[in-house]
């Protein structure tokens, strides 16, 4: 099954480039290309997209704007956003796994890191670079909650409803770790993790493992601790 691109990036040299590098891939094609978010959430729902490489500042409809437009539409729930940024550590991408996005790249990662995530993305596992995601999100978190303890109550009362293995599995899942690892550490079979983390993502309201993360930390579940 080939992997439905879309570019979206306000610099077209930059689009060329990607555009040669996933047009490369026997697995993958670029489907489309938009210069700003408003044409980005237009493609997505024209071109039948699986990922969308969505760049975080543009003008007009800025990417953050786009993330949500597209993660809240009925008619999109299978596509899945990757945020690109300039910087390693960058505000805005907290905000985008806020909005629905399933994770982040470095402009100035690896060709090879790029497809990796592409193709992570499309299968849903969705969580880019577990330790660097787990950390930005714990680093702005704690800076955004240093007045009020951090705590989200309406996520708090929504873990409610997790049993307490599935309140383990995600404290693991928060901590960047595969489903492989979460099953070594707990005893369990890599199935039984999934099944924990697909209904725990259920009963949350999560739309992959990116969000698992941010509703661990708002909800006070796992403290965020600033180096």
């Amino acid at each position: 099954m080939t992997i439905r691109v879309l570019l979206a990036d306000d610099q077209a040299l930059l689009r060329s480039a990607f555009r040669v590098l996933v047009d490369s891939e026997p697995d993958m094609e670029v489907v489309g290309e938009a210069s700003d978010g408003a044409e980005a959430v237009r493609l997505a729902r024209e071109e039948r997209v699986d990922v969308v490489l969505m760049d975080i500042r543009m003008p007009g409809t800025d990417g953050l704007a786009a993330t949500r437009l597209i993660t809240a539409d009925p008619a999109l729930t299978h596509v899945r956003v990757v945020m690109l940024t300039t910087f390693e550590v960058d505000e805005y991408v907290v905000q985008s796994l806020r909005a629905g996005a399933s994770g982040f790249l470095g402009k100035g990662s690896e060709p090879e890191e790029l497809l990796n995530a592409i193709r992570i993305a499309a299968g849903g596992e969705a969580l880019l670079s577990p330790a660097a995601t787990k950390g930005l999100i714990a680093r702005f978190l704690a800076q955004e909650g240093a007045a009020d303890d951090g705590r989200d109550p309406a996520r708090s009362e929504r873990l409610g409803s997790l049993t307490g293995r599935e309140r383990e599995v995600l404290v693991q899942v928060a901590g960047g770790h595969s489903n492989d690892e979460i099953a070594e550490r707990l005893e369990v079979s890599p199935l039984t993790v999934k099944t924990h983390v697909n209904r725990a993502m259920a009963k949350l309201g999560a739309r992959d493992r990116a969000q698992l993360v941010v509703i661990a930390y708002e909800s006070g579940l796992v403290r965020p601790r600033v180096e």
